[in-house]
């Protein structure tokens, strides 16, 4: 996706930018990396990371939205919080971590995004299909907190390594995760509304095209990470 490409342009011109000098400490055959200046993200790169990493939220949404026959604001909210509290959480969680960590975690975050992704966008099709509709399942229209917290968890894990990039140049955490946020949370309850718009038309075309579309947000995101492909 355009947007998530432009965002990840905008952390490598902030490295650039910023002129850090890293510098490694061995210690236990271990390496960290440290920053030996610090400066805050402009705002326009800060704000354009946020529209990328809100993306898959957006497209999370916008399914969750196909769902329903009728627009509610609670649905709305509840996938706005969720996914805006994710996109602050991951971000911190990988800016105390560290950069020591950030091969790991690169290594395995597109594979849990995908597995999560594909795994609910099947179900979605199914139900959609034979009818089999369980209350509690994430493809369809429940907020139960297994369902959100799935969702949540495959749209944030790329918020996750920002934060470590955050920790490498040392920009001011917590009013950029707060940008982030919010960001992801206006694009979510855009997206419920979106989605619902389509949803009433087309209910059971609109339910399959909508797991379809996230097992396609899974297998985007685990082959830009391959380096397979490149938006």
């Amino acid at each position: 996706m355009i947007l998530l490409q432009v965002s990840r342009n905008a952390i490598d011109a902030a490295l650039d930018r910023c002129k850090i000098s890293l510098f490694i400490v061995s210690s236990e055959n271990k390496s960290y990396f440290c920053a030996s200046n610090t400066i805050a993200m402009p705002f326009l790169e800060l704000f354009l990371i946020a529209v990328g990493l809100s993306m898959d939220a957006f497209s999370v949404s916008v399914c969750k939205g196909l769902t329903t026959k009728r627009f509610s604001w609670r649905m709305a909210l509840v996938c706005g919080l969720w996914f805006g509290f994710f996109q602050v959480l991951m971000p911190i969680i990988g800016y105390f971590l560290g950069a020591q960590f950030q091969e790991m975690i690169e290594a395995y975050d597109h594979w849990i995004a995908f597995g999560l992704l594909s795994l609910i966008g099947a179900n979605m099709i199914r139900e959609a299909i034979w009818g089999d509709k369980d209350s509690d399942s994430p493809g369809n229209d429940s907020l139960s907190f297994k369902t959100m917290f799935l969702l949540a968890i495959a749209t944030s894990i790329d918020a996750l390594a920002v934060g470590v990039s955050f920790a490498c140049i040392q920009v001011q955490l917590w009013s950029s995760v707060v940008v982030i946020g919010l960001t992801t949370f206006l694009f979510s309850v855009l997206g419920v509304k979106i989605g619902n718009v389509f949803g009433t038309k087309y209910e059971k075309s609109a339910s399959i095209l909508g797991g379809i579309i996230l097992i396609l947000i899974g297998l985007k995101i685990l082959l830009e990470h391959l380096g397979i492909i490149g938006f």
